[in-house]
């Protein structure tokens, strides 16, 4: 139940993270105005909440997974948002990185 509970709280930040600096770059970017740059602003503020949430109790541990979580999250958010389709390279590479977020937070470790 805890790694699935973490694996939750990694994809709700994702979408916390990128949806809040999508936001702000529809806002600023895409000339959508400043309620969508303050949604985005909330959004990513809401991330930084969600991080604590995580299971393990350390900091670097769970930011540094989650940063191969936010690689492949963003790539499927750019697929179902803005049209954008991934070459091959792209997918291996976000597999490589879910890879490492699988063996930095979910590897049983000694105790210690």
């Amino acid at each position: 139940m805890t790694v699935l509970r973490s694996v939750l709280l990694f994809v709700l930040a994702a979408v916390a993270e990128i949806g809040g600096a999508w936001l702000i770059w529809q806002g600023v970017r895409e000339h959508r105005g400043t309620v969508w740059i303050g949604a985005g602003v909330l959004a990513l503020g809401l991330y930084g909440f969600v991080a604590t949430l995580q299971p393990d109790a350390h900091f670097g541990r769970i930011l540094a997974a989650y940063g191969g979580v936010f690689v492949a999250g963003s790539l499927l958010w750019a697929m179902a948002l803005d049209g954008f389709r991934p070459d091959r390279w792209d997918v291996i590479g976000a597999l490589v990185c879910l890879v490492g977020v699988g063996i930095i937070m979910y590897v049983p470790r000694a105790a210690g």
